[in-house]
């Protein structure tokens, strides 16, 4: 019997990638390429929806080419993405109507504090598991429906369709036959009941958003469609979707309650299982971890830090300290700490527990003797006292000590940061053999989709690459991490103070 492949489609903030899986994991060809970031004005951040789809079809294009294979040997198709990002597109056209509003994007801020000031947070918060933050896609709807003449009209008479990157991409690459979404991607919008497993018809009301444009919602692990002969030659079922963090969990293999995952990439996102569950923490996200076909759905809590590797690229794009991302490490071997420098990296304000859009970008510590590698330095354990931040809310808001953090992304093969981690955290932090677990998560569920294997085998795949076990003194932790946290109480609400200033001015 000829081999069986999967094929991951990975659309990243940064780039789009495509890799071909074996059914054992192992990755047989990958392809990558970067796509253009708008910032048209201060805090906001867009994409070009086609600029997207083509990049993602010529890089899966590229990847089977790479590979060596028939398009035809390719079992299925399965999908991870950036989420929060939204596309809405004409359904006439199948053209997007706007570029697509980025999760990092930070315009729709007054539209939340609107909404609590209206007193919905509480609704929101117990129906979705998330906050009132311009982090999610609701309001990024609404904002566009708001400010772009006609949409609002067009959306009222069906004209329109919504979707994350998920659904875009399975929307144009099934031809136009399938506008479906999972529930992982759902439950990120501020428009879906996480304990309905619904679209909420209350929350669309509140927000204005009309029904009719959203996706219909499905298992993460199904059938979703089929791509068009057009693209690939043959016709490829699309049988496993999921958004970024929890292809990640996924595959991290972190099945049983009270495993968890850190993902360092752009940003970095702590996740956590907590069964069958939703369970409600402070300054952390409830959301869905995946539902595999008709089984029980599981869910997680989730810490969003909005800026990780996004720091690293500052420091090569806006200081020009570095050169390429893979030198911030041998940069901050250059001195043995950080000299009392800690770089609070709110670019786009601050994620879990603070969630503050207002907060910014911090350097605080600096002194005569201050280099560039105490900067690249305090950039990396800015990761890892962020980590921090959430797990400490995990464990309060769980009960449930942590026993290992198993670790992902780009910058978890940077090992000095990993073991910054395991030191600042004090539990072990574990690297797999394949790091390209978002990915691979993905591969494995739509595998699932497909019954080519079970969760019982993707256990048994996992391996483990690299374990740093903690080695710092606890009181060398404790004064590194009162450093930091009286740094980010010092970038809170920056912005709103800057606003102030420019007012009096």
């Amino acid at each position: 019997m000829k081999e069986k492949y999967i094929l991951a489609l990975d659309q990243g903030t940064t780039s789009s990638r495509s890799i071909v899986f074996t059914l054992k994991g192992d990755i047989v060809s990958m392809d990558q390429e970067e796509f253009t970031q708008y910032f048209p004005r201060p805090g906001w951040v867009e994409h070009d929806p086609n600029e997207i789809l083509k990049t993602q079809i010529e890089t899966a294009k590229n990847a089977i080419k790479k590979a060596n294979i028939d398009p035809k040997d390719i079992a299925a198709i399965g999908i991870t993405n950036q989420r929060e990002t939204t596309i809405l597109w004409d359904k006439g056209t199948g053209e997007p109507v706007y570029r697509a509003i980025v999760w990092q994007d930070r315009r729709s801020a007054s539209l939340c504090k609107w909404l609590k000031d209206k007193g919905h947070e509480d609704k929101f918060r117990e129906k979705t598991g998330l906050f009132l933050d311009p982090y999610f896609s609701g309001t990024k709807l609404l904002w566009l429906f708001q400010n772009i003449e006609g949409l609002e009209e067009k959306a009222k008479n069906g004209e329109l369709a919504f979707g994350t990157i998920d659904s875009w991409l399975i929307y144009k690459l099934t031809g136009g036959k399938v506008h479906a979404t999972d529930v992982t991607n759902a439950s990120r919008t501020l428009l879906f009941n996480i304990n309905t497993l619904k679209w909420d018809r209350d929350l669309c009301d509140i927000l204005k958003i009309p029904p009719s444009i959203l996706p219909e919602v499905k298992p993460s692990s199904c059938i979703f469609g089929q791509t068009t002969s057009s693209i690939f030659g043959v016709p490829i079922p699309i049988s496993g979707v999921a958004g970024d963090q929890q292809a990640a969990l996924f595959g991290q293999a972190c099945f049983d309650k009270g495993m968890a995952k850190n993902t360092y990439g752009t940003g970095a996102f702590i996740v956590l299982n907590t069964g069958n569950t939703p369970i409600l923490g402070k300054g952390l996200l409830t959301t869905l971890a995946w539902k595999i076909k008709d089984s029980k759905p599981i869910y997680a809590l989730e810490g969003s830090i909005f800026i990780a590797g996004a720091a690293v690229q500052w420091l090569r794009d806006g200081l020009g300290i570095i050169n390429h991302s893979r030198e911030i490490e041998e940069m901050a071997k250059g001195v043995s700490d950080n000299g009392g420098v800690y770089f609070v990296p709110a670019l786009t304000g601050l994620g879990v527990p603070h969630w503050d859009p207002y907060a910014r970008g911090m350097i605080i510590g600096i002194t005569r003797g201050t280099t560039k590698s105490h900067i690249a330095r305090a950039t990396l354990e800015a990761m890892a006292y962020s980590t921090k931040d959430a797990i400490d809310a995990m464990t309060e808001a769980t009960g449930i000590p942590l026993k290992e953090l198993r670790v992902d992304g780009g910058a978890s093969i940077n090992n000095l940061l990993m073991q910054f981690q395991s030191d600042i955290l004090n539990v072990p932090v574990v690297r797999p053999r394949v790091k390209e677990t978002t990915a691979l998560g993905a591969c494995y569920l739509a595998a699932i989709g497909v019954d080519l294997i079970d969760l019982s085998k993707v256990a048994e795949l996992w391996n483990i690459d690299t374990r740093f076990e903690p080695k710092m003194k606890d009181s060398t932790r404790d004064l590194l991490y009162k450093g930091w946290t009286l740094a980010v109480n010092r970038a809170k609400k920056w912005a709103m103070f800057a606003q102030d200033q420019v007012v009096e001015d």
